[in-house]
């Protein structure tokens, strides 16, 4: 299994870079360390961890874990809202970034179901 990872412009709805046109992230998937876990790293020292099920989910309705929330915005468009002690950071991706990601992420290392 291989790492995936993809970078991306995102733009930046509130937060310390509020306003400027696009930004740089990079979105991370390592199977070996944690099948289950994606990886976002905003500019500066801030990275972002949590399921790749959120993340599907978030693509077709409004959810919710910890300190991310992740929701459609019309058709072309999701927002990510991160929390932190330090206040909160709203980005919008286009979709067709984060599609294109767990599609790689799924060729990485496909959902194994859960044993019951």
């Amino acid at each position: 299994m291989s790492v995936v990872e993809q970078y991306a412009r995102v733009h930046i709805v509130t937060g310390s870079q509020e306003g400027e046109n696009a930004v740089p992230v990079v979105l991370r998937y390592d199977p070996e360390a944690d099948p289950r876990v994606v990886r976002i790293g905003l500019p500066g020292p801030h990275e972002w961890k949590f399921s790749r099920d959120l993340l599907e989910r978030g693509l077709r309705a409004p959810v919710r874990s910890g300190d991310v929330e992740i929701w459609p915005c019309g058709r072309v468009q999701a927002i990510m809202e991160f929390h932190s002690p330090k206040g909160t950071a709203v980005v919008q991706f286009d979709a067709k970034t984060l599609i294109r990601f767990l599609r790689r992420t799924y060729m990485a290392a496909p959902v194994t179901p859960v044993a019951h």
